[in-house]
């Protein structure tokens, strides 16, 4: 059963970054349309259904996953592993900046640039990369 908790983990880390490494560029492209637009309502649905459909999902999936693998693999003991569940849990931080954010475009209150978000857009790159690198070599 372990193995297929481990592919079921993966397969919903993937979806889970994929839609935090979209979701930024979608408000980048947002922060351009005029409030009322048809394009900035697109994006508003875009960002939902990103975040609702794709993104929640795939966090709960890895989160609930992991934390078996943790416990079935004895992980919970690993020096490598506190410093990786540290940056998931700075990623599920950023998570609920995106959450927030696509609310405050829903609600035509975004007061951040598009340089702002090109910027956020790289957390997720780099804790996934840290993640990545502590899990597969497990430095310590």
């Amino acid at each position: 059963m372990y193995e297929w908790i481990k592919a079921l983990h993966v397969i919903a880390v993937i979806a889970w970054m994929a839609g935090m490494l979209y979701l930024p560029r979608l408000f980048v492209y947002h922060c351009d349309a005029e409030i009322g637009s048809k394009q900035s309502e697109t994006f508003k649905v875009m960002e939902r259904r990103l975040l609702k459909a794709i993104i929640n999902p795939a966090m709960t999936v890895t989160w609930l996953a992991g934390l078996y693998l943790v416990w079935a693999g004895h992980w919970y003991t690993s020096g490598w592993f506190h410093a990786k569940f540290l940056l998931v849990l700075v990623m599920s931080g950023v998570h609920g900046l995106f959450t927030r954010w696509v609310r405050e475009f829903g609600a035509d209150k975004n007061t951040r640039s598009q340089k702002f978000y090109r910027y956020i857009n790289e957390v997720p790159t780099v804790l996934m990369i840290g993640i990545v690198i502590l899990v597969i070599v497990k430095p310590f």
